[in-house]
């Protein structure tokens, strides 16, 4: 069965099919749901952004956006925020028809950064608490007490455009939950930040999920996704091409690789192609991946390795999101435009390790 096929899909387009459903189940349905989407469209003049996208995102669950940059996750969470408008299909948030009833429930770090940048950093975030509905007693307390936990205790004074871009996305990312929000929505909020400070957003994320919060954040890294998240939303060119837990999408995408290091090194390559039921070597990160055919067993296919030639490592690959985004969008096709995407998906990745934006 091909990957990325209605048929290979069929569990979790189950999920969030609402035809077939009575107006009373529906109801009950939206009402326990965080955000719910069903047939949404959105075009801006002839190209199409977002089409057919059914979303059912249960409260208190966490969920990842994921797919390269364009792919129309942003557009997304801008129909989830009601900063744009669906051109058609239905939308709920929060029990709600739209997130302007749920305003002061919602935390929202959007993908454009903006602070006010001549204000003092404790002054901009107690604005935003007042504007959230905070009492402005105490809401001091409560803006230091979450500078220390980023560590910016001592930024308070200064003015927001003194920070560094990855300082400023610390801010920000206080002021999207400082009013303790039901569900808050994060837009590539990892960007601009380094490993370090990754780490400690990737830790307040979860911390918030723990708390029984909903949380829902985009990313074109898909191994941030794979860090935090228990259910992936994987979207490209406008669709939805995946919708699934982790756990189920490692079940359902067997894995088709193997990484070799021959006694003989990389110039191997040409003879490990030639092992029955291997249809393509690659050199990756001073290894080689071997594709298998479909239908061929791992386990066989590495004693069938072993036999062929003295290697120092053999491993199977579990495969990864980027993987399992490649393998949907590709059909399971080894071309040059395969390659293509894995290297820029990969590019992507670097240019967040390192952290640039």
């Amino acid at each position: 069965m091909q990957l990325g096929t209605p048929e290979s899909n069929k569990a979790y387009t189950q999920s969030t099919d609402f035809k077939g459903v009575s107006m009373t189940n529906t109801t009950a349905m939206t009402a326990s749901m965080a955000v719910s989407m069903e047939g949404v469209r959105k075009t801006f003049g002839k190209k199409v952004a977002v089409e057919g996208i059914d979303l059912a995102i249960p409260q208190g669950s966490i969920y990842g956006f994921i797919g390269p940059n364009g792919a129309g996750k942003t557009t997304t969470i801008r129909m989830i925020m009601s900063i744009l408008f669906p051109d058609r299909g239905e939308l709920s948030v929060l029990g709600k028809k739209s997130a302007v009833e749920s305003k002061d429930r919602i935390g929202y770090l959007p993908e454009e950064r903006g602070i006010y940048k001549k204000m003092k950093v404790g002054a901009f975030l107690k604005h935003i608490g007042r504007l959230k509905g905070l009492d402005s007693r105490g809401l001091g307390n409560i803006v230091m007490q979450w500078l220390d936990r980023v560590e910016l205790a001592d930024v308070h004074k200064k003015k927001c455009e003194e920070l560094s871009k990855g300082m400023q996305q610390k801010v920000q990312f206080i002021a999207s939950v400082l009013h303790d929000p039901d569900l808050i929505i994060l837009d590539e909020p990892f960007s601009g930040l380094d490993p370090v400070n990754m780490r400690l957003l990737r830790s307040l994320i979860d911390e918030q999920h723990t708390k029984g919060k909903t949380v829902i954040f985009s990313t074109h890294v898909m191994y941030q996704a794979e860090q935090l998240c228990d259910h992936i939303i994987m979207i490209h060119e406008g669709k939805k091409v995946l919708d699934d837990t982790l756990e189920d999408i490692r079940t359902r995408f067997d894995p088709r690789a193997i990484h070799v290091d021959p006694v003989g090194g990389l110039g191997m390559s040409d003879e490990i192609a030639k092992v029955a039921g291997v249809t393509h070597v690659t050199p990756v990160e001073g290894a080689l991946e071997v594709i298998l055919s479909e239908g061929i067993d791992p386990q066989d296919a590495m004693k069938s390795l072993l036999a062929a030639h003295p290697m120092n490592r053999v491993e199977i690959k579990k495969p990864t999101l980027e993987d399992v985004f490649i393998e949907i969008v590709t059909d399971g096709v080894r071309s040059a435009d395969a390659e293509q995407l894995r290297a820029d998906l990969l590019a992507g990745s670097k240019l967040e390790e390192e952290g640039e934006s």
